[in-house]
């Protein structure tokens, strides 16, 4: 189909016109249809996706995490892998995600608390000191037969805290469910001193290197 222009007289084709059209309909029936999986029950994860305008749905990994390796930024990945793939294969996901947050200080892997005594061991090993806070992410897409998965971290710095300090946070429980006993977005973060690097990634999710790493892998997370 051409029109006419009114201004020049002269025919112009409506083919552009249409083509935008059709892939803005195939792109609205596709983020109907496409199902995107978060394999954590995280409430920060969950926060982080919902902030970035992802359209998902929960399905929290149960199963047993295995680690092989004793180096943060693989072990992270690892978990993320599996709980990517656990979910991957008992839920009908069209692409999953998986994340897993730990904290290293002084060559020690922090995972989340087992137990009040747990939590004021790990608050002593960050007074006035760096740490890193590692994240692992997977992204599993079944419609493109790929996998995307990187680990990102972040140097956090805290200033020292008195026994009382560590006692009065603990009895927040506040510590109770995060790696390394702490969350910056909460009432931690009187103590925080600094960061180096993303602030989301403490939170629990490198949003925009997530998006950006399956981007860069065909899969849009936005469409």
């Amino acid at each position: 189909m051409v029109w006419l222009s009114a201004q020049t007289g002269s025919h112009v084709t409506a083919a552009p016109f249409y083509r935008e059209i059709k892939e803005q309909a195939y792109r609205k029936e596709l983020r109907r249809m496409r199902k995107i999986i978060l394999a954590s029950g995280s409430p920060r994860r969950k926060e982080l996706l919902e902030q970035i305008g992802i359209r998902f749905e929960i399905h929290k990994a149960e199963g047993e995490e295995i680690i092989t390796s004793s180096v943060p930024e693989e072990a992270v990945k690892e978990l993320a892998l599996q709980k990517a793939q656990e979910v991957a294969g008992k839920c009908d996901g069209d692409i999953i995600i998986g994340a897993d947050t730990v904290v290293a200080v002084d060559g020690q892997i922090l995972g989340k608390p087992a137990d009040r005594a747990d939590a004021m061991r790990m608050l002593r090993l960050l007074q006035g000191k760096e740490h890193q806070v590692i994240t692992g992410v997977a992204v599993l897409s079944k419609e493109k037969g790929k996998a995307v998965h990187f680990a990102e971290v972040t140097k956090v710095h805290v200033f020292p805290m008195t026994e009382e300090q560590m006692e009065r946070y603990i009895e927040t429980g506040e510590p109770m469910d995060k790696a390394g006993a702490y969350g910056i977005q909460g009432k931690f973060a009187v103590y925080v001193s600094g960061i180096e690097g993303d602030y989301n990634n403490v939170v629990g999710l490198p949003a925009g290197r997530l998006y950006q790493e399956a981007l860069a892998a065909g899969i849009d997370l936005l469409l």
